[in-house]
């Protein structure tokens, strides 16, 4: 057992990680792309004498990314990106068994948040692990000095990628970061498989109540919303979609949605999930033209999708009806059910993303990491994109876990591609 670290965390309960050992070993089994970069690195150990602090949902998929940095022999800290997010018997793992410095308690406090911020950040990073980048905007506040030390950051959401092209905008931005967001094996499958099925997860888990039949009203078509409302299609719900981008609306059309204005969906939908990380996308006057008892929640990544300020200062009686669920009496006489207070719902009520969905988004966080260290010196301080080869590496690798083949462009076929004398 190592318990070196013990003195330096903050974790719930250092008894649970027996139970948080079995239910890692369970995500483990379900990982084996991240598993086989996590046994290269054991051998090659690219992040050798590199300081790593990761602000990552504190999730049995998370303690096996940390593994495999370590393997690759990195000294890595983590702290918790969200309050209602961590496993409390993965994070006392972590520290007993694993011997990495965590800072995560389920709940904590936002005030205990950014006190686990300044301590990750007084370790002295090298390298950054971001979810929604206020590691790297506290830094680059309140440290602007040690800013230009950090051989770069990654990054896990589209909220702290705009955050990024803003700092990068300001040039504010004096390191190179890395747009994992924006990895196609990242998107496609952590936003649109991974959130479409967690969130009805969280939301079932949250409420049990009957998906199908409902009306459910999307907020957003990006590819976390593209995910959610298509699980809750599958579920037999009706769904409608509200979007700003006509482009989106158009294809939320030709997938066969409905498609409307919020004041118009407030109206008759039964619950409201918001994946789009913007700022009070559901105000007030939505939530007041709401059926008696509509289920509200949230899978962006901050809590401010939903404008709970406004919600808690008009409503007459706020009732916990179950863990998860606050009912918030309105001057109408009709009640609004808010979902983990307006936090990700997925991650709050529920386990966040499956496993194997994780293993591609993880596997994207290590060879970003690994990247920045082989190109340290060489990058733009700018945001940016994985090379197309790591995703394509990391597709092969997905296809070869799930015993699926693929077929090879022939040397004529190659030749035709590349030729502009080839024609009719």
């Amino acid at each position: 057992m190592t318990t070196k670290h013990l003195p330096d965390n903050d974790i719930a309960d250092i008894s649970l990680a027996e139970l948080g050992e079995k239910r890692i070993n369970w995500a483990h089994k379900e990982m084996p792309v991240l598993d086989a970069i996590r046994k290269r690195f054991e051998k090659e150990k690219p992040l050798k004498g590199k300081k790593l602090v990761a602000c990552c949902h504190i999730t049995t998929e998370t303690a096996n990314l940390a593994i495999a940095l370590k393997a690759g022999g990195c000294e890595a800290t983590l702290i918790a990106s969200n309050p209602l997010s961590t496993q409390d018997d993965v994070a006392a793992w972590l520290v007993k068994e694993a011997g990495i410095v965590t800072f995560a308690i389920k709940g904590e406090s936002i005030e205990v948040y950014k006190n686990h911020v300044e301590k990750a950040l007084s370790f002295g990073p090298d390298l950054i692990i971001d979810d929604g980048s206020d590691v790297v905007a506290t830094l680059l506040d309140k440290y602007p000095g040690k800013a230009s030390q950090l051989i770069g950051s990654t990054e896990e959401t589209t909220t702290g990628i705009n955050r990024l092209k803003s700092m990068e905008k300001d040039d504010a931005l004096k390191f190179p970061a890395m747009a994992v967001n924006d990895s196609q094996t990242k998107y496609l499958f952590d936003n649109r498989y991974g959130t479409g099925q967690s969130t009805l997860d969280g939301i079932i888990r949250a409420t049990n109540t009957l998906i199908s039949g409902k009306t459910v009203v999307v907020v957003g078509f990006g590819w976390c919303g593209r995910g959610v409302a298509n699980r809750a299609r599958g579920m037999g719900a009706k769904v409608i979609v509200t979007e700003v981008d006509s482009v989106k609306a158009l294809e939320a059309v030709m997938e066969g949605f409905e498609v409307m204005p919020l004041n118009e969906a407030a109206k008759v939908g039964d619950i409201f999930v918001t994946v789009t990380g913007g700022y009070h996308v559901i105000d007030f006057h939505h939530m007041e033209l709401m059926k008696d008892g509509a289920i509200v929640c949230n899978s962006g990544h901050f809590d401010i999708e939903i404008n709970l300020d406004k919600l808690r200062e008009k409503a007459l009686k706020v009732t916990e009806v179950r863990p998860f669920v606050q009912s918030y009496e309105l001057p109408t006489g009709k009640s609004v059910c808010v979902l983990g207070e307006g936090r990700l719902i997925n991650l709050a009520a529920a386990e966040g993303h499956p496993s194997c969905v994780m293993d591609l988004s993880f596997a994207n966080q290590a060879l970003a990491i690994e990247y920045l260290v082989k190109n340290e010196g060489k990058l733009e301080n700018k945001v940016h994109k994985l090379p197309k080869e790591i995703d394509y590496e990391l597709a092969n690798l997905k296809l070869q876990s799930l015993n699926v083949g693929i077929d090879e462009l022939s040397q004529e076929m190659i030749d035709y591609n590349n030729s502009w004398r080839i024609g009719t």
